[in-house]
């Protein structure tokens, strides 16, 4: 069974603005573009929360000018960090060209993002007929190089990193937690509300509220998704305590969600790295993209690689602007990710 990229699926966004999380209210306004031949999200955004790509600063330069930043039109897929296609099907360039100008001058919208387009993506929106400034950013990615098992992969690390996450590893062994992990229909019913707490845990702590409400993960399950979903979960007296949601498709498991209700050290590379890296060598999975950030990530096999954005800006001398910004920014990021891949701890990196 060919499993397709979880999140450009019509069950997805479904799911998202059926729940509430990608509304109106909540300034991810859906106006998508449909076509005969294709599909393309698109939100009016009031706000650039949960994209992960950063543009206060140029928010403040247009205040600075007396123009309006927002609303802002942008095609990704709402709170997901993650390369992927941005559209189905096949529509017409031009068409979304024109759509796109049209809705920008319907709701005086400063500018056109699309966020984390894949390379064939990428390619494609920059033949439209239209200036887009490419951005860069540096994730970190865990690529399957046909290991047998995880001691393989372990096998190719330098001897002080494979014995540092040996450590780890035993060391959550010895705990009194107790992990299991299921994918699909082999969930049980109850792990969805205990993970459910774990991740808004993870928000409440630092003031904040969840993005994503329960009933979006309970949507989910129910959905033709539903088979691509797995659950790891940590125990302790039969009682959950931390969980970490991924989805998965033919080619790449993506790590998106995890909290924990104690504070267990090793327990979040665990649940949220070394079972996702087993999980593919399982499978066959080619990557693990598990989210943005976290430095961390590089010691244990995770390498830099560039993802991207693309911009327009309705106003001339800002697409200037901000096209001079992001090639000047994309140095300093492919600087980052020379230094990054320093630090990579695979044997051949030694010397």
């Amino acid at each position: 069974m060919k499993l397709d990229y979880p999140f450009l699926q019509p069950a997805f966004f479904n799911a998202l603005e059926q729940c509430g999380a990608a509304s109106m209210t909540t300034g991810w306004q859906p106006v998508h573009l449909q076509h005969d031949d294709g599909w393309m999200p698109l939100y009016l955004k009031q706000h650039n929360r949960g994209e992960y790509v950063f543009d206060h600063g140029w928010a403040q330069a247009y205040a600075q000018h007396g123009l309006s930043y927002f609303p802002r039109l942008v095609t990704a897929v709402p709170f997901s960090p993650l390369s992927g296609p941005r559209w189905r099907g096949n529509p017409d360039g031009e068409w979304i060209v024109e759509q796109v100008r049209a809705l920008a001058e319907q709701h005086g919208a400063s500018s056109w993002h699309v966020l984390f387009p894949d390379k064939e993506a990428l390619s494609a929106f920059q033949a439209l007929p239209l200036p887009l400034a490419q951005r860069e950013a540096c994730h970190f990615r865990w690529f399957n190089r046909q290991y047998s098992d995880f001691d393989a992969f372990l096998a190719g690390l330098t001897s002080r990193r494979r014995k540092s996450i040996r450590r780890e590893r035993k060391q959550i062994q010895d705990s009194p937690v107790h992990i299991e992990q299921a994918c699909g229909e082999q969930i049980p019913t109850h792990w969805w509300s205990a993970f459910y707490q774990c991740y808004a845990d993870t928000y409440f702590k630092r003031g904040q509220r969840p993005y994503l409400s329960e009933d979006f993960f309970q949507q989910l399950r129910a959905s033709p998704l539903g088979g691509q979903l797995m659950l790891v979960m940590a125990l302790m007296d039969d009682k959950p305590v931390a969980a970490a949601f991924y989805l998965f498709d033919q080619h790449t498991l993506y790590g998106r969600y995890w909290g924990s209700l104690l504070d267990i050290d090793g327990l979040h590379f665990e649940l949220c790295y070394y079972r996702g890296i087993e999980f593919c060598i399982e499978r066959g999975l080619q990557e693990f993209d598990p989210g943005v950030q976290g430095e961390h990530k590089i010691l244990r096999g995770f390498e830099p690689v560039i993802t991207h954005s693309l911009h327009w800006m309705r106003e001339p001398a800002f697409q200037r602007a901000v096209t001079d910004f992001c090639q000047r920014e994309a140095q300093m990021v492919r600087a980052y990710q020379r230094e990054a891949r320093t630090l990579l701890p695979y044997r051949q990196q030694d010397g």
